[in-house]
């Protein structure tokens, strides 16, 4: 969660990058620039950027789980037969021998 002393002007990082970095680096928190007082744009280091992206991706799949197991609870499924000829059908793939 990004607190108020995360916020900073855009201005200000510009004038103090190597130091904003260093502490973005540290704290593995990302910070907020400000342009005329308002938010513009989030400043994050790369490890911290690339653990968020895995765990949207995680959460994502999670998500496609549940939703995949609830249209099975529901009986919304095929036959892996009717499912490979509509496939087919679909992308204009020759019939099965």
């Amino acid at each position: 969660m990004i607190s108020l002393k995360d916020i900073e002007s855009l201005t200000a990082f510009k004038r103090n990058t190597n130091e904003y970095v260093k502490k973005i680096k540290k704290s593995g928190t990302p910070l907020v620039l400000t342009v005329n007082g308002k938010a513009e744009i989030i400043v994050q280091d790369a490890e911290s950027y690339q653990r968020m992206l895995e765990l949207l991706d995680r959460a994502e799949t999670i998500e496609a789980v549940r939703e995949g197991l609830e249209s099975v609870r529901q009986g919304k499924t095929m036959s892996l037969d009717l499912f490979d000829k509509e496939l087919r059908k679909k992308i204009r793939a020759p019939k099965k021998r």
